[in-house]
C-alpha cells in the first residue's frame, strides 16, 4: 500500500492480524448457520449460562465495591508499601488460572478453617464460582481504575475540601465521577474476564457448572458438535459487551443542578468581616523546608517568587490542606490551625481551574455544601457567565473556565479567597482582562485574598502587601509600595521586576562607587528633609541605588570624542559616562536598550532616541543625579526609611 508516494507494509501487517482474529469467528458463524443440530435444547445449557452470568455479575459488584477504593489509594499515595500492594494486585494476572484455583483451595477449601466454618459448602456452590471469578478478574478493574484516578487532576480533591466536602464526600462526589470512564471500562473488563473464567472455577467449584465447565464437559463427551450452542452464547455475550462499550452512557437520573433553565433572582452577598491573615508556618515536604511568618495588616496579600520557591505549598498550608501541622494560622481574630480545610469557610482557585468535568457551570457554582443559589446567580452575572449555565467545562474557553472557578469559590461567601497562579495558563489579553476583573471583585466582595504568583506586575496590581519567597525562605516582605521602592537586594529587585537596582559602596566624600570603578554623585540637596544623606554614612557602607530606565539618556558619541577603550567615566558630577550599546529591543510602543557602563554594570534605558543607534557602538549615557534613589542595606534586608528616595519610584 502506498502513502505519500512510498510503499508501507504496516497496513498489510495489521490486516494479517485481523484475518487471524476474524477468520475463526466467521467460520464458526458459517458452521452454526449450516447445521440444524446446534444443541440449544440440550439440558443444562441455560442453567450453566445463568450460573456464569450470575457469578460474573456478583463478582464484578464485589470487586468494584472493594477495588475502586483500593485503586484510589494506590493512585494517590507513593512509597514502598504502596508499590508492594500494587504488585500484589497483579499476582492473579501472572498466576495461571488453574493454579489460582489451587491457591484458593488452601484458603476456602472444605478442610480449611474458613471452609469448615461454612460447613464445607463454599466450593460446591455459586459462592465458589464467585470466589474464583473475583480472584482472577479483580486486577482488571483495579488497574483500569488506578490509571483513571492517576489521570484526574489532584487539585479537584483540594477544591472539594475547600468547598466544605469531607473525605468520603470528596471521594464519591469529586474523584469517582472524574474517573468514571476508567472505572466503567474496568468493570466491563472484569465482567468479561469473570464470565470467561475456566481454570480457577473448574478446580474450586466444579458444581454448579458454569458455561465454561459445561462446554468442557460437552467437548470431552461429544467433541466439537456439542460445543456449538455454548460457544454461540459466549460469542453473543462478547458482541453485546463490545457494543455496550461503544455506546454513550446516558445518565438515567439527571443531576438536580441541571433541571430547568430558570435561575433564582440574584442577591448581592454581604461583605464578610475583615480577616487579614497572620501565620507562622514551619513545614517540611521531604527535603524542602518552608519557613514563613507574616502578620498582614491589609486584606490583599501576594506571595511572589520563582518556580520551586514554596509559594503553592505555603498557600496549601494556609488553606489547611496539610492539616494543623504547618503551624498557627489566623483569619482575622479566628484561630483556624486545628480546623480542617472543609470547615474553614474559604475559597480556593488552583492553577488548573479545579472544575469538575461531570458538572455544568450551574452545578460547579453550587458544588459547595453551603453555596447560596441566589449568591451563585449574582456571581454568574457579575462575572459575565449568564447564559452559560448548562455548559460543561469542555465547552468553555480558558477565560470562561477561570471565571467559573472564581464564581465557584465566591458562591459560598468565603472569609478568605486563595488564588494559586490563577491566570498563568491564559493568553496575555485574557490574563490582563481577568486581572482587572479580579481587582474589581476585590473591591466589591471585600474578601481577604492571598494571591500566589510569579508575575511582579500581577502582585503589584492585586495586593497591598507582598512576600518575596525563594527556597522556602522570606527574602523580603511588607507593604507593596515599600517593597517595590526598596528591594533589599538585586535578587529581590529581579524577582519584583524592578530594573536598574545596583549595589554600591559609600566613598569618603559621600559618592557611590559601583562595579568597574564607576562613581555617582547624588546631590545631598535632592534628598527629602530628615533623611540621612550619603555623606553621613561611613566609607565602605554597602547600599543599593536605582535609576528608572526612563531617566537615563543615551546618545551617540562622535568618533573623534571616544576616549580609547575606557567605558566608565569618573569625572566630577558623575552624570555622564561613555558606554557600549549591548542590546536593543523594540517592545511594542517603546525601545529598550541595555548599555554597559563598565564590566559588571549594565543598565536598561528607555530613551526613544536610542532606536536609531547600532548595537555594539559607543554611546554617551547621561544620568540626572536627582533621579538616583539610594537606600542602605542591612545584613538581611532593607532598613526602611534609612535613605528615603525622592520623587516617584514605581517599577
Amino acid at each position: 500500500m502506498r502513502r505519500g508516494g512510498a510503499w508501507s507494509p504496516l497496513p498489510w501487517l495489521g490486516a494479517l492480524l485481523l484475518v487471524y482474529l476474524g477468520g475463526p469467528i466467521g467460520y464458526f458463524c458459517y458452521r452454526l448457520a449450516a447445521t440444524s443440530a446446534r444443541g440449544f435444547h440440550d439440558p443444562g445449557l441455560l442453567s450453566a449460562f445463568w450460573v456464569s452470568v450470575q457469578g460474573a455479575t456478583i463478582a464484578t459488584v464485589v470487586v468494584t465495591v472493594l477495588g475502586v477504593p483500593l485503586a484510589y489509594v494506590l493512585a494517590r499515595h507513593r512509597g514502598p508499601l504502596v508499590a508492594l500492594l500494587g504488585a500484589l494486585v497483579m499476582v492473579p494476572l501472572a498466576v495461571p488460572p488453574l493454579m489460582a484455583g489451587i491457591l484458593l483451595i488452601y484458603v476456602v477449601g472444605p478442610f480449611t478453617p474458613i471452609g469448615s466454618f461454612f460447613g464445607g459448602h463454599l466450593t460446591e456452590s455459586l459462592v465458589g464460582v464467585v470466589l474464583a471469578q473475583s480472584f482472577v478478574c479483580a486486577p482488571f478493574l483495579v488497574v483500569s481504575a488506578r490509571a483513571a484516578f492517576s489521570a484526574v487532576d489532584p487539585t479537584l480533591g483540594d477544591v472539594a475540601a475547600t468547598l466544605g466536602h469531607g473525605t468520603i464526600s470528596r471521594f464519591w462526589k469529586a474523584e469517582v465521577p472524574a474517573a468514571a470512564a476508567g472505572i466503567r471500562a474496568g468493570m466491563l473488563l472484569a465482567w468479561l474476564r469473570a464470565f470467561g473464567e475456566f481454570g480457577a472455577t473448574v478446580v474450586l467449584a466444579y458444581h454448579p457448572s458454569s458455561l465454561n465447565v459445561y462446554t468442557y464437559i460437552q467437548f470431552s463427551s461429544t467433541g466439537v458438535p456439542g460445543t456449538l450452542a455454548p460457544t454461540a452464547l459466549a460469542l453473543g455475550v462478547a458482541v453485546v459487551a463490545v457494543a455496550a462499550s461503544r455506546l454513550v452512557v446516558v445518565r438515567l437520573r439527571r443531576h438536580p443542578h441541571e433541571r430547568g433553565t430558570m435561575l433564582p433572582s440574584p442577591r448581592r452577598p454581604e461583605p464578610p468581616a475583615p480577616a487579614p491573615l497572620r501565620f507562622d508556618i514551619d513545614w517540611r515536604l521531604g527535603a524542602f523546608h518552608l519557613s514563613v511568618a507574616h502578620r498582614a495588616e491589609s486584606l490583599r496579600l501576594a506571595v511572589l517568587g520563582p518556580s520551586g520557591s514554596g509559594k503553592s505549598a505555603l498557600l496549601r498550608c494556609l488553606a489547611g490542606l496539610y492539616g494543623a501541622g504547618p503551624g498557627p494560622v489566623e483569619y482575622g481574630t479566628r484561630q483556624v490551625q486545628p480546623i480542617p480545610a472543609e470547615y474553614r469557610r474559604i475559597g480556593y482557585v488552583g492553577q488548573g481551574f479545579g472544575l469538575f468535568p461531570h458538572l455544568n457551570v450551574w452545578g460547579q457554582v453550587l458544588f459547595a455544601r453551603d453555596a447560596d443559589p441566589r449568591i451563585a446567580a449574582y456571581w454568574l452575572e457579575a462575572l459575565h457567565l449568564d447564559g452559560l449555565e448548562r455548559r460543561l467545562p469542555a465547552a468553555l474557553s480558558g477565560g470562561q473556565r477561570q471565571r467559573v472557578a472564581m464564581a465557584q469559590a465566591l458562591a459560598r461567601s468565603p472569609d478568605v479567597l486563595f488564588l494559586d497562579e490563577p491566570f498563568s495558563a491564559l493568553d496575555a489579553p485574557v490574563r490582563v482582562e481577568l486581572r482587572r476583573e479580579l481587582r474589581r471583585l476585590q473591591r466589591e466582595a471585600a474578601v481577604s485574598t492571598v494571591l500566589v504568583t510569579h508575575d511582579p506586575e500581577e502582585a503589584a496590581l492585586l495586593a497591598d502587601e507582598v512576600i518575596v519567597l525563594a527556597g522556602g525562605r522570606v527574602l523580603q516582605q511588607g507593604p507593596t509600595t515599600e517593597v517595590y521602592d526598596h528591594p533589599c537586594s538585586p535578587e529581590v529587585a529581579e524577582l519584583l521586576g524592578v530594573r536598574n537596582v545596583t549595589a554600591a559602596t559609600i566613598d569618603a566624600d559621600g559618592s557611590l562607587r559601583c562595579a568597574g570603578g564607576v562613581v555617582l554623585h547624588p546631590p545631598i540637596d535632592s534628598l527629602p528633609t530628615g533623611s540621612l544623606p550619603t555623606g553621613g554614612l561611613p566609607a565602605g557602607t554597602p547600599v543599593l541605588w536605582r535609576v528608572r530606565p526612563a531617566d537615563i539618556g543615551v546618545s551617540a558619541v562622535p568618533s573623534d570624542q571616544v576616549r580609547g577603550d575606557a567605558l566608565g567615566s569618573d569625572e566630577p558630577g558623575g552624570d555622564s559616562f561613555d558606554a557600549r550599546l549591548d542590546d536593543l529591543a523594540w517592545l511594542g510602543g517603546r525601545v529598550e536598550a541595555r548599555v554597559a557602563l563598565a564590566p559588571g554594570l549594565v543598565l536598561q534605558a528607555d530613551d526613544p532616541a536610542v532606536g536609531e543607534l547600532e548595537i555594539g557602538r559607543r554611546v554617551r549615557v547621561t544620568i540626572d543625579p536627582r533621579t538616583v534613589h539610594v537606600w542602605a542595606v542591612g545584613e538581611d534586608a532593607v532598613t526602611p526609611g534609612a535613605l528615603v528616595p525622592s520623587g516617584s519610584n514605581k517599577p
